[in-house]
């Protein structure tokens, strides 16, 4: 029977090869965006879970007010990890990583350096939290238990020794620090939320440790099993009791209940390893991390294409009804049972769907390298080839098959023979009235996202647009200037003034892009009150970074060499002030303790305010922030002129650098591309968003193509009927896209609040947005009926262009 039932179905499929060819592709279309999407989703929720412990591994963040700030971090006090295990039986393990950004690192025996990113500094116990297999040398415990050790990866040791044994081999960092190789560790997965080449032992991080009251290291917790995080959170209150309130008596003279009495706090709390990279907003993360919200949008978004796919068959395989109806009728008289009929369109439609699943297949491997470019990811086929997702892909012909043809299955099958065979079939005001909600949902979705992806752009423009406070145009900006020396750096500075086309420069390593940065506390002169406090970021400068930079001095003056005592001098912005509560802050005293235990200070004369300027992401309102006359040579940044000759100016720097340093690397960028790469994932997703947008509506207009090819079919002797009574062409396109405008405006209607509600969500992440327009609404709808009606279109024209005379010969 069953065997019958697909001889018949490819029969069928190939009698009628325009409507095959049309289903198929609308439905390889949407299985393949449906397979692409899960890919994505299951790619970010596979984070972190290659660990062992993954389930029992905590971080330690640390959210705090102090200074008229509130603090999320996603780093944590020094001591902290070593005090919990020490005094918390519940603790099977910790460790701590301490990131310190790119360095210069060479072969200890060579004199060409390389920039790595992202070195970090861990603890000995680092192979006791993470599972990071070692390939070759020491035993994990004792990889990193010795200073001046380190554990590199096997990208490391191909690129720095090759195919010679790394073990054993030294390295060189910043000229300075010499370490031993003792392990090499396979690379670290893509999935991680942190990703390294470089363990160094902590041992040897220049750091000022046992300090409670400083946030800077990302300490991880391992937990027994049965214990409960939530419970044991209870126990930070008295850790911070025991360990942080001396502390704070020591340095602000004020027990900690006075300190929390004003106000301030400072709280610990767990959060799980395998969520950090969808659900943290903490700040000083060790990687740009994604968001949740964008796997439940990819998620509808993939569940939406695969329903459309599925009602654009339902809307084409009722279109083709009345040319099937005799054939059920026929097969009804000679005896078939309403089963076996249902069996056979079922086998039709199964047979289209594994069809369809063969194509999609062959879309998905063609389309994966585009997908990874938009994306950023490394998407493989493999993991389509889990237990899994095998058994889901062998299923999904079926339940997809089952799900679209359910409908023109039990609709056909339904007929009646005498109705059949005397040419009476009609549709029933029920069935017309679901193909025309199916419609109606169709572009309801197209409607949202089509909204959806306006929004996004605009939000994205918005923000590259903005005036930040600081012109961010034609600022190039040279990385690891400290490679140059002691002098080297200023020599470096005036000689690239000196190149025409360069008309400002300055040493600082503090630019105006967020990164991960620390903040300070503050008091006026004579104050220990932490009422009174002020916490900000304090940022070394040179005299001439405000000007290079484009910002604006709103009080005061800026730095200046004719001011001997400036190196006293501080510059506050406009937050610092008003958070200060004060109108004129010039000449006010302000300091800041220059040691950890509180024992010294120094004190800073305000001279000058400089307007507010963004310097983290636009997600954040604009913090306290001040500038001080202090050296850092990191980056040297220079303004050129709009007029320039970028790559012949480029050319010339990277001439003078290498004259100056020929063993370390040029690494340059620009202001403005650094500053975009902070919304490099919203950019991405604005960018996937569109395309699946466009293949959603691609995919709704051959449902739509099929309705009105079903609705021709039905209406041909009520047109032959009009043109004979003298209707023009225009008059019965007028009159059968009437019926679909008015699917689509009901669309629009459904679609638009909540468009606005979903939107405004997504907006809410950002401090600094746009406001959703009505015209947004409007254009979405324009769109929306504009493709309606260029769908419907070639069915109406055609229609209305067939000669009375075929129509009504039967008549």
């Amino acid at each position: 029977m069953l065997r019958n039932y697909l001889k018949i179905a490819w029969r069928n499929l190939r009698k009628q090869q325009g409507f095959t060819v049309i289903n198929i592709s609308g439905l390889a279309l949407g299985l393949a965006c449906c397979l692409l999407i899960s890919l994505y989703v299951l790619d970010e929720l596979s984070y972190d879970r290659f660990h062992t412990k993954a389930d029992r591994i905590y971080r330690i963040n640390s959210d705090i007010h102090f200074g008229g700030n509130d603090m999320h971090f996603a780093v944590s006090p020094d001591p902290l990890g070593a005090a919990l295990k020490k005094d918390y039986p519940q603790v099977e393990a910790y460790t701590r990583l301490h990131q310190r950004g790119t360095w210069l690192v060479k072969r200890t025996d060579e004199v060409q350096s390389r920039s790595e990113k992202d070195i970090i500094f861990a603890d000995s116990t680092l192979f006791d939290v993470f599972t990071l297999p070692l390939v070759a040398g020491a035993e994990p415990k004792r990889a990193l238990a010795s200073p001046n050790s380190a554990v590199i990866s096997e990208s490391a040791a191909k690129r720095y020794f090759g195919d010679q044994q790394a073990v054993g081999k030294t390295l060189t960092f910043d000229n300075r620090l010499t370490f031993t190789v003792t392990a090499v560790m396979r690379d670290i997965p893509l999935n991680s939320h942190f990703r390294t080449d470089f363990f160094l032992s902590m041992q040897n991080d220049d750091y000022p440790w046992g300090q409670w009251l400083s946030v800077n290291h990302h300490t991880y917790i391992v937990l027994k099993p049965g214990t409960d995080p939530k419970v044991f959170e209870r126990n930070f209150e008295q850790v911070i009791k025991t360990y942080a309130g001396p502390q704070v008596k020591q340095i602000l003279g004020s027990t900690l209940e006075e300190f929390t009495r004003t106000g301030n706090f400072m709280r610990f709390w767990l959060m799980p390893l395998t969520e950090i990279h969808l659900r943290s907003k903490q700040t000083i993360e060790l990687a740009p991390n994604s968001d949740i919200q964008y796997v439940y949008i990819f998620s509808a978004v993939a569940l939406f294409i695969l329903l459309i796919a599925c009602i654009n068959f339902m809307n084409l395989a009722t279109a083709r009804s009345a040319k099937r109806a005799r054939e059920v009728g026929v097969r009804k008289v000679l005896g078939s049972e309403r089963s076996q009929l249902i069996g056979q369109f079922m086998a039709e439609s199964i047979l289209m769907t594994t069809l369809s699943l063969v194509l999609a297949l062959g879309i998905l491997t063609t389309a994966m390298p585009l997908f990874n470019e938009l994306t950023g990811k490394d998407l493989t086929l493999q993991r389509l080839l889990t237990p899994r997702m095998v058994a889901a892909i062998l299923l999904l012909p079926i339940v997809v098959g089952v799900l679209a043809g359910s409908y023109p299955a039990f609709f056909l099958s339904s007929f009646r023979p005498v109705h059949v065979l005397k040419g009476t079939v009609k549709n029933s005001l029920k069935s017309l009235d679901l193909r025309s909600g199916l419609v109606v949902f169709q572009f309801a979705t197209s409607v949202l996202l089509i909204v959806g992806t306006l929004v996004v752009y605009r939000q994205i423009h918005y923000i590259q647009t903005k005036k930040l406070g600081f012109d961010r145009d034609q600022l190039l900006v040279i990385n690891e200037v400290y490679g140059l020396g002691n002098t080297g750096p200023e020599t470096f500075r005036k000689e690239v003034l000196q190149l025409p086309g360069v008309v400002a420069g300055s040493l600082s390593g503090f630019l105006p892009t967020p990164s991960n940065r620390n903040d300070s506390g503050f008091f006026p002169e004579g104050e220990t009150d932490p009422a009174k406090s002020l916490n900000m970021q304090s940022w070394a400068v040179d005299y001439d970074y405000v000007k290079t930079l484009g910002m604006d001095i709103s009080q005061g003056r800026n730095f200046s060499r004719s001011f001997g005592t400036d190196s006293a001098g501080i510059i506050l912005n406009e937050t610092a002030v008003k958070i200060l509560g004060v109108k004129n802050p010039i000449g006010m005293r302000i300091y800041r303790f220059n040691d950890p235990e509180g024992k010294t200070h120094k004190t800073y004369k305000v001279i000058g305010v400089v307007k507010n300027f963004h310097f983290e992401s636009l997600r954040s309102n604009i913090g306290a922030l001040s500038l001080v006359l202090e050296p850092n040579t990191t980056s040297a940044v220079f303004r050129l002129s709009k007029t320039a000759d970028m790559p012949a100016i480029i050319s010339q720097i990277e001439a003078k650098w290498k004259a100056m340093a020929p063993g370390l690397p040029f690494n340059y960028s620009f202001l403005q591309d650094n500053f975009d790469q902070v919304y490099k994932t919203e950019q991405r997703i604005a960018s996937v968003v569109l395309l699946f947008s466009a293949l959603a509506i691609l995919i709704a207009c051959l449902g739509l193509f099929g309705l009105a090819a079903f609705m021709a079919e039905q209406r041909t002797k009520e047109i032959g009927v009009r043109k004979v009574l003298g209707a023009s062409v225009t008059s019965v396109v007028a009159l059968l896209s009437k019926d679909f405008l008015k699917l689509v405006l009901m669309a629009i209607i459904i679609a638009s609040p909540l468009a606005w509600y979903v939107m405004n969500q997504w907006l809410e992440d950002f401090a600094y947005r746009i406001t959703i327009d009505w015209w947004v609404f409007v254009l979405a709808g324009l769109l929306a009926v504009g493709i309606a009606l260029l769908t419907v279109s070639f069915q109406s024209i055609k229609a209305a262009l067939i000669n009375p005379v075929k129509s009504l010969k039967s008549e």
